[in-house]
């Protein structure tokens, strides 16, 4: 009884609500619109989730057929959000949430329960169930957050072949670059980038082992924010390597990706090493004193594009015109070597990685179609027209799955990779006294990858080509606040970023 009383007055409101707000809605405008924006907007009753949520959908429809972001919306996205206007219309305990009746995409490889696939792009995963939803579902629902539904990715966090091209699943087709068509997307968390970047949804998860996060923010003007290894939770999230993976959020604003890692990090670590969490590191003069490492080699040496080139030369003077002390000139040792995953041990280490990882995930699921790699391995070579195994072959898979366990092989490269931390990396910015590297584009997450360390990505500029790119700031195990403040005040001092103008 009391359900459908419930779904009455919620049924009641919405009608209501279409006609009431619809004159004043008419007034916001959704498109680029940042969390505070839009709860402001709630406030002032010129917006309601439901118009917010169909906005998107409306948006989906029409652009999704083409820039193939997001892979499947939830259909009881409407609902949610109809739950979201009438607890704020009833002045409920609800409608303080910091996230209330806002949607998120999550990266398909984020795991749900219900009526949302958790496939990492390959049908092979189709219809399983899991035993429970991600931690960070969890926290994202905690905090008022509306689960819109799963973005497009690189299949399989990219970890299934070396020839498959970023932003291409089985399941979701190839993603574009909403800017510039034939541009790279990068990944893996292409559909989580786009979809934000094209006004497709207001927030968006992504998920990194070396790279996807920062690389596909950089080459879709977004923010992303790859946080320090082990603040995040895993639970139930689709892995590569326990020891690289993590989950990190992609939006349009520093402040919006900050407000969304507030809700994810786990509670033992806002608990103990951020207590006040991180919103108050949302400082314009944030780069003032703060002391800015440059490492030339070779992450600016292979810059070949002029208006790259003229846009960094013009940011570090922004840099130092807001307070920042650049030391220039510096060195990584051993760079060479930490950036070809052959050599430092990377490639070793996960592929070993990987098949106990995905073997234990397969394993757990209440319902699965496949239970091991090895049972994914010939799902894809049965069924090579879905998946295109013949065009793009599965050689992670099969070079995984040759693996067993950690031998002396993968603990030599286990302990490679931490010398090469420990004198590289570390010693940059201890010896020099840094708070933050600053580097283009993705080029440094190998660095971040081996050594667990956090990056942030902010849009920087557009090409010859138009294709964006960003600018990272990088730094020691939980350094996040510090690199909040410098990402947060280059970031109100440049206001780079412009919303993609052909759609398609």
């Amino acid at each position: 009884m009391t359900t459908k009383l419930s779904f009455m007055l919620i049924t009641l409101l919405t009608i209501s609500s279409c006609f009431s707000y619809l004159v004043s809605a008419q007034k916001f405008e959704i498109k680029e619109a940042t969390i505070s924006e839009i709860k402001l907007a709630f406030k002032n009753k010129t917006l309601t989730s439901r118009q917010l949520v169909q906005f998107y959908l409306d948006e989906i429809e029409k652009r999704n057929p083409f820039l193939k972001g997001v892979m499947e919306v939830s259909p009881d996205a409407l609902y949610d959000a109809d739950k979201a206007d009438y607890e704020r219309e009833t002045n409920s305990t609800a409608s303080l949430l910091p996230l209330h009746g806002i949607p998120i995409l999550l990266k398909g490889n984020i795991g749900t329960k219900g009526k949302l696939n958790t496939t990492s792009g390959s049908f092979a995963l189709l219809g399983s169930v899991l035993p429970r939803e991600a931690l960070v579902v969890t926290n994202l629902k905690n905090a008022g957050a509306i689960i819109f539904g799963k973005a497009t990715l690189s299949e399989w966090s990219a970890y299934r072949s070396t020839t498959a091209p970023d932003g291409w699943s089985a399941r979701g087709g190839q993603a574009k670059n909403p800017y510039v068509a034939s541009a790279d997307t990068c990944g893996s968390s292409s559909g989580s980038a786009i979809s934000t970047s094209a006004n497709l949804v207001t927030l968006s998860l992504g998920t990194e082992c070396d790279g996807s996060i920062l690389c596909p923010a950089s080459f879709n003007s977004v923010v992303g924010i790859k946080p320090t290894i082990g603040i995040v939770s895993m639970d139930q999230v689709v892995p590569i390597s326990p020891r690289q993976d993590t989950v990190g959020p992609i939006c349009r604003t520093v402040a919006d990706a900050v407000y969304v890692l507030d809700e994810i990090v786990d509670n033992i670590f806002t608990l103990f090493i951020y207590p006040e969490g991180f919103k108050k590191y949302l400082k314009v003069d944030g780069l003032k004193g703060k002391r800015l490492g440059i490492v030339r080699h070779p992450f600016f040496d292979i810059l070949n594009n002029t208006a790259v080139n003229r846009a960094f030369d013009k940011h570090f003077k922004t840099l130092r015109q807001e307070g920042a002390i650049i030391i220039d000139g510096l060195e990584i040792d051993n760079i060479d070597v930490i950036l070809n995953p052959n050599e430092s041990g990377e490639t070793v280490a996960c592929l070993a990685e990987f098949k106990m990882a995905i073997n234990s995930f397969l394993k757990d699921l209440d319902v699965s179609p496949v239970r091991s790699l090895a049972d994914v391995i010939v799902f894809n070579e049965r069924n090579a027209h879905l998946e295109m195994t013949n065009e793009y072959g599965q050689d992670l898979f099969l070079a995984s799955q040759a693996t067993d366990g950690i031998g002396e092989k993968e603990k030599e490269a286990l302990a490679k990779m931490e010398k090469l931390t420990k004198h590289g990396f570390e010693k940059l910015m201890n010896y020099n006294k840094l708070d933050a590297l600053v580097t283009p584009g993705s080029l440094v997450a190998p660095v971040l990858a081996i050594g667990g360390f956090p990056g942030i990505n902010v849009p920087a500029g557009y090409d010859d080509e138009r294709v964006p790119f960003g600018i990272n700031f990088s730094g020691l195990k939980f350094s996040e606040p510090k690199l909040i403040e410098i990402a947060y005040a280059f970031e109100q001092a440049t206001k780079i970023r412009k919303p993609p103008t052909i759609l398609y």
